[in-house]
């Protein structure tokens, strides 16, 4: 019987392990940040001590009764405007993705006038659409009336901006709506139709809540630059924040820069509070698209702030 001898040598001194070195920034990346260092120190330095803001009348302004009653009509309106445009927004998608020609022709003219004429405009021509029809009925066409309304006594100040912003809100919903249904595969419409549900329930059960992720995270962002439009309303004689700035500036003239500052910041605020809702309801709707959903930036402080305490630990220990 034979065999095989083989020989090994001793085990060594194992290799010292060669250390990665994190890749430097180059000098261009350094001079960058010094440049806008310097020029956010600047523009920090012009506001905080140039006394043409009058930063006193500011703090006095931001928390006055007035401003807050401008601020909750703002809400109101914003509010009442979000809800009314995308339940119209979803109208007139399905118009558009009817199969029907005239629902489909309407809906386009529709959305096509609507974002051509510009928001002011629609709430000028509501504000004097008195003039033009003084009653409103509703009725047989060319035929006798059922019901008729004073026009004067509905179209309050409130009621004029809430549907003119509306009907213009509406126009950009449906194409938020619609190209959310779009996204939707085409094997979902299939598979909807293949089990022989009517119309109606294919698109509330299967098609729409699918659409939602693509939907809800854009209207969000919308609904950022519906808050912004509302100071628009102040042509229709209602005092919200910008209206009730632009008439204490006419009878504080002295307090014109600190008024104006003190809409901006709310309106910083109210956009502020709308961009972080986006971000948690976008992170919502990414749980199916995405392996991982983004962290929060709560998260990202705390995994910052392990990164900082364990390279300090490294640091320490040598």
């Amino acid at each position: 019987m034979t065999g095989s001898l083989v020989l090994t040598a001793p085990p060594g001194p194992a290799a010292p392990a060669e250390r990665v070195l994190p890749l430097r920034a180059g000098p261009g990346r350094w001079i960058a940040t010094a440049v806008v260092l310097l020029l956010v120190s600047q523009a920090a330095h012009g506001l905080l001590t140039n006394p043409f803001y009058q930063w006193d009348r500011f703090a006095y302004w931001f928390v006055r009764p007035v401003i807050l009653e401008g601020l909750l009509i703002t809400l109101q309106v914003a509010a009442y405007s979000a809800v009314l445009g995308l339940a119209g927004g979803i109208l007139l998608a399905l118009g558009r993705l009817s199969v029907n020609p005239v629902l489909r022709s309407v809906s386009w003219t529709y959305i096509w006038l609507l974002r051509s004429v510009p928001l002011i405009v629609v709430l000028l021509f509501l504000y004097n659409l008195s003039a033009l029809y003084p009653t409103l009925s509703i009725g047989v066409p060319f035929g006798p009336a059922f019901f008729t309304f004073d026009e004067s006594r509905l179209a309050t100040d409130i009621v004029v901006a809430v549907v003119g912003l509306s009907l213009s809100e509406a126009a950009y919903a449906a194409e938020v709506v619609r190209a959310g249904v779009l996204s939707v595969d085409q094997g979902q419409h299939e598979a909807a139709a293949a089990l022989g549900l009517p119309k109606r329930y294919q698109f509330a059960r299967i098609v729409f809540p699918q659409a939602l992720r693509s939907i809800v995270p854009a209207y969000v962002n919308q609904l950022v630059g519906l808050v912004k439009a509302t100071s628009l309303v102040f042509y229709v004689s209602l005092l919200d924040l910008f209206g009730t700035v632009q008439s204490l500036g006419s009878t504080y003239s002295g307090d014109i820069v600190p008024l104006l500052l003190v809409a901006t910041c709310w309106y910083v605020v109210l956009t502020s509070v709308l961009s972080v809702v986006q971000f948690y309801v976008e992170r919502y709707y990414a749980r199916g698209a995405l392996r991982t959903v983004p962290p929060t930036p709560l998260q990202r402080a705390r995994t910052g702030l392990g990164d900082l305490r364990d390279r300090f630990r490294k640091e320490t220990a040598r």
